[in-house]
């Protein structure tokens, strides 16, 4: 990849700073954005040179990005190397960072809370004041999710007019605003 223009430097500098803001390591973020930005694959020496990073820590945070399901290793027909490509579809890279999410976050949480709403009408010591507001949190979890999952489903054209729909599906649903 040839020199980063201004505009590529400020994207990929950005979304190292929005990946720290999420939990993930600036690095990560930073070759994510490069490989989304870059119109074909690139072989990891590429990467460490193009952001100047250490060829380890490219190595690490390709596997972690891979891990996400959102980079892919492939191969170029007369280059030995392995090289890497970000998704390229915006809509299926957010469904794909939201079930990693989900699966990683949301789900132990929706476990964790269960059990304690268990072990809490068994217990004499929990108060009801306690038990029921990781009753409520644990049902807006498992209502929430639901939600997902039925969205999840649905085609990138119906979710993209869904979501722009916004102030009309509340206006629809009588709520003011």
């Amino acid at each position: 990849m040839p020199k980063l223009s201004p505009v590529q430097q400020k994207f990929i500098l950005h979304w190292g700073e929005m990946g720290t803001r999420w939990g993930i390591n600036r690095t990560v973020a930073q070759i994510h954005a490069l490989l989304f930005i870059s119109p074909k694959p690139l072989p990891a020496e590429t990467i460490a040179d193009t952001l100047e990073v250490a060829r380890s820590n490219v190595s690490n945070s390709l596997k972690e990005l891979q891990g996400w399901g959102i980079v892919k290793l492939t191969h170029v027909l007369g280059d030995k190397r392995d090289h890497f490509e970000s998704m390229k579809e915006v809509w299926e890279m957010f469904r794909v960072v939201l079930d990693e999410r989900k699966k990683r976050e949301i789900d132990p949480t929706i476990a964790m809370l269960r059990s304690c709403v268990a072990e809490a009408e068994k217990d004499k010591e929990t108060d009801e004041y306690t038990e029921q507001k990781l009753r409520e949190l644990g049902e807006f979890f498992e209502t929430t999710t639901a939600w997902y999952g039925q969205i999840r489903l649905w085609p990138t054209e119906a979710l993209t007019k869904f979501v722009k729909a916004g102030d009309k599906i509340r206006k629809l649903l009588g709520i003011g605003g």
